[in-house]
């Protein structure tokens, strides 16, 4: 009797054995075709941004250079640009930080268009500021 039980664990364990060797010869199976497949995809993709690169330099040599942009007139963009975060940063519930943009708008243009705006935000944030 006991050499039936014997025999059927030694055929159990070697069953295993084997089924785990197969397991891992198909997983480095797989994992060498991935590699490879992604290497070849990987060769396709470069050779395509080789050639369109290539193609572009071509064109972007024959146009003309573009001409430069005229800079906003005493920065008004700037200028808007900072009001608007400093505005924004003040709905928020940032005092601090929209004194602050509002004090390097008015730093940077004392004579902006957005001066006396600024200006009356600056007290209101102060009593935000405050209060808090």
């Amino acid at each position: 009797m006991r050499a039936r039980y014997t025999f059927r664990m030694k055929g159990l364990f070697w069953m295993v054995a084997i089924g785990f060797v197969l397991t891992a010869a198909g997983i480095v199976w797989y994992v060498v075709r991935k590699f490879k497949e992604r290497q070849l995809a990987e060769g396709a993709r470069m050779a395509d941004f080789l050639a369109a690169t290539a193609g572009k330099t071509r064109l972007v040599e024959a146009l003309p250079a573009p001409a430069a942009i005229a800079p906003a007139v005493d920065g008004l963009a700037q200028q808007r640009l900072l009001f608007e975060a400093a505005h924004k940063a003040g709905e928020a519930g940032e005092a601090a930080l929209a004194i602050q943009l509002y004090a390097r708008l008015l730093a940077r243009y004392p004579a902006s268009a957005f001066a006396l705006q600024a200006r009356a935000a600056v007290d209101v944030q102060k009593r935000r500021l405050v209060k808090a």
